[in-house]
């Protein structure tokens, strides 16, 4: 039997805006988003359901509610796990915009007087504030060419739980009854945990190694290899991948304290987690 067309379909969510994404679609996994020929992706506003789903603590904590509305605002999207991170941030705020308007309110102290206050932030302005850094220019060190890319955010999303329960085990540990031999040992390992994960996430960092006889982009040998560098190297990889992860930010705003009109830089952190609570 053929089902007649929904005449309420005219009535359906369109898209409210067209966002270029600072990478382009570069650094994407194959068959994880189709980029139209106008480079732009649509992005449609936030139904009732996804509003709702955003709200599921369960969802937010192991990242799916993020992957889930990315993927109902943005047609073109077909797995945000592979989105990199600072589209993401891009696609939060266009998907934020599309649903309740281009102000957004977020908290600031000021340093000189300790006031605390709210500034308002224009997603348009932070959208066009977003960079993708340079990726493409190497580290070099001899004849190695160490090569970077964005951290995509299956990656980030599963390092951020697994530092999120260590952290948790510290705390508790710290707050605990057990005898200290018994601490000592829970916390040595916890640590030790926390030392691997720092490891994976610069290892998500880089996307390849060039030798003089080869181009390394196998995971587990690049994973190898940051482990068993000398430390100087480590220490300019590290370096160069947190310039990376600072160069992918939005720049700090400029903030005038009501209170004592000092000026200072107010840094902007959207917590993907809680970016819509404020905005219904």
């Amino acid at each position: 039997m053929t089902q007649n067309a929904n005449p309420l379909k005219n009535y359906f969510r369109t898209a409210a805006l067209h966002l270029k994404l600072p990478t382009g679609g570069k650094h994407w996994p194959t068959g994880t988003i189709d980029i139209p020929p106008t480079g732009e992706i649509p992005v449609l506003p936030m139904t009732a359901i996804d509003e709702i789903a955003y709200r599921t603590p369960d969802a937010l904590f192991n990242g799916s509610a993020v992957v889930n509305v990315i993927q109902s605002c943005c047609p073109s999207i077909k797995n945000a796990w592979g989105a990199p991170s600072i589209d993401v941030t891009a696609i939060l705020m266009a998907i934020r915009l599309a649903s309740f308007g281009d102000e957004m309110s977020l908290g600031s102290t000021c340093p000189n007087c300790s006031t605390e206050g709210e500034y308002t932030l224009s997603l348009q302005e932070a959208m066009a504030r977003l960079q993708i850094p340079a990726y493409d220019q190497p580290v070099n060190h001899g004849d190695l060419e160490i090569y970077f890319r964005p951290v995509l955010y299956q990656s980030q999303n599963q390092i951020n739980i697994k530092q999120f329960e260590q952290q948790r085990i510290i705390m508790q540990v710290r707050s605990s009854e057990l005898p200290e031999e018994e601490q000592n040992r829970v916390l040595s390992g916890a640590l030790k945990e926390i030392t691997k994960l720092t490891i994976e996430i610069l290892t998500a960092n880089i996307a390849a190694i060039r030798t003089p006889t080869a181009l390394v982009t196998e995971s587990e040998h690049i994973e190898e290899f940051v482990r068993n560098c000398d430390r100087k190297l480590y220490n300019r990889i590290r370096d160069h991948a947190m310039q990376l992860r600072q160069d992918s930010e939005i720049p700090p705003l400029s903030v005038t304290c009501d209170n004592c009109q000092h000026q200072y830089s107010q840094p902007v952190v959207l917590d993907p987690t809680s970016f819509f609570e404020s905005a219904s």
